[in-house]
């Protein structure tokens, strides 16, 4: 009974253990010794491992009360006091010492003990695998037998999420800015990857190798070194900037490689794909593969903590839109159409574009110059500061009237 509360007390604190540990735990035991690459390895079949886990502490667990009662009943034929003390006895022992203080330990050294018991627990999975497919088939044939007409609810609308957002903190104890938080992680999933990107012209990238000296003469803006082969304009590598200035002179690092992903794709998505690659660095691009920028995951966070999140402000340290007078902005050409239409409170056109300097181009039809003046629905755009290529600003009105001839539909153009 001893032996059998010792592997029962083995496989709970595995459980705990394993199931507790965080994903720079993952990642540090995948570059550990072998047995904790063992450990990161189990861990990558949760399921499977979760399955064998509990058909072993099951097994011991019925085993252990077997032998308890047996040894009970015979205790009770001999002296009926010492049959039920025995009894209690043999319940407390297995909950202490095969469950309490197991995991509680377990839970206060988890990387350490993924990695001391991964080969024995990896040979208790092995032969726990020719029996899975049986208990998945029961597992299945039970849910159809007792939920037979389960059905899976339908995807929520994102107006549902924020109405559960307004509706679960009224009552709660939240500062404005933990409101302003919640909303923004739920505004991710509406925030396009084309929208938040800093485009092609924003960041700057280095042929490999690149040395300190190269980070000397230009940091990245984006806080990571995105490195090319030589000949080559497209994003191979990216290297945190900060990691490579912390090097050894002699040392050298390699860099991981991006994760693409389509100009569609909303931010959300965006984070996911970084977060189960463990990249931190998605070059986003067109219908024809070609980038057209790239999204950091200190972006992110910035869209996620940041009181009032702005691209343009991230990127060029400026505001926005900034207000001069009653009916009279000043916009940066980076800003965008849902910015400019909700601060504004008007109604714009329909329009491929994300940004008002998209917009400019598809109106004029050619690169916006200083002094470029054009209508487009209820504004009216005059162009201020404008850089071969780069960033312009514009000077927006809203007109009094509007006529059918003065709204523009926008051309149907590649984003810009």
């Amino acid at each position: 009974m001893a032996i059998l509360i010792v592997l029962s007390g083995l496989f709970s604190a595995s459980e705990a253990a394993y199931f507790y540990l965080q994903r720079q735990d993952l990642r540090f035991l995948a570059s550990g010794n072998a047995s904790q690459r063992m450990a990161a390895r189990l861990m990558e079949q949760p399921d499977r491992l979760l399955s064998a886990i509990l058909f072993w502490n099951l097994v011991i667990n019925m085993i252990y009360f077997t032998i308890s009662a047996r040894v009970g009943m015979q205790l009770e034929e001999q002296d009926g006091g010492w049959g039920v003390l025995f009894a209690f006895v043999s319940l407390f022992l297995v909950i202490f010492f095969s469950e309490m203080f197991p995991k509680s330990f377990a839970v206060l050294r988890s990387r350490s003990y993924a990695g001391l018991v991964a080969f024995p627990l990896a040979m208790a999975v092995r032969c726990v695998d020719p029996l899975l497919p049986i208990l998945r088939f029961i597992n299945l044939f039970l849910k159809r037998l007792l939920f037979p007409r389960i059905t899976p609810e339908p995807d929520l609308e994102m107006s549902d999420i924020e109405r559960a957002v307004e509706l679960s903190t009224q009552d709660a104890q939240l500062d404005p800015h933990e409101y302003r938080m919640l909303r923004n992680i739920v505004s991710l999933s509406q925030l396009r990857a084309d929208e938040w990107m800093r485009p092609r012209r924003q960041f700057v990238t280095f042929q490999a190798p690149v040395t300190i000296e190269d980070l000397k003469e230009k940091f990245p803006p984006s806080g990571f070194v995105l490195v090319t082969h030589r000949g080559s304009e497209e994003i191979q590598y990216s290297i945190d900037a900060d990691d490579l200035i912390e090097f050894k002179p002699g040392y050298s690092q390699m860099g991981k490689r991006l994760v693409t992903i389509p100009w569609c794709a909303s931010v959300a998505d965006v984070y996911e794909k970084l977060r189960a690659t463990q990249r931190q660095v998605a070059n986003v691009v067109n219908e024809h593969g070609e980038t057209i920028g790239i999204i950091t995951i200190d972006d992110i966070a910035d869209a996620v903590f940041v009181d009032a999140p702005s691209r343009t402000r991230r990127i060029t340290d400026e505001p926005p839109i900034q207000l001069l007078e009653d009916g009279v902005w000043h916009v940066m050409g980076l800003a965008t159409l849902k910015r400019l239409e909700k601060q504004l409170q008007v109604v714009l056109p329909e329009t491929r574009s994300v940004t008002i300097q998209g917009v400019l181009q598809e109106v004029l039809q050619a690169l916006p110059k200083t002094g470029d003046h054009c209508q487009w629905g209820p504004l009216e755009m005059d162009v201020i500061e404008a850089a071969e290529r780069g960033r312009c600003r514009v000077e927006v009105k809203i007109r009094d009237q509007q006529t059918p001839d003065s709204r523009h539909d926008g051309a149907r153009g590649p984003t810009s």
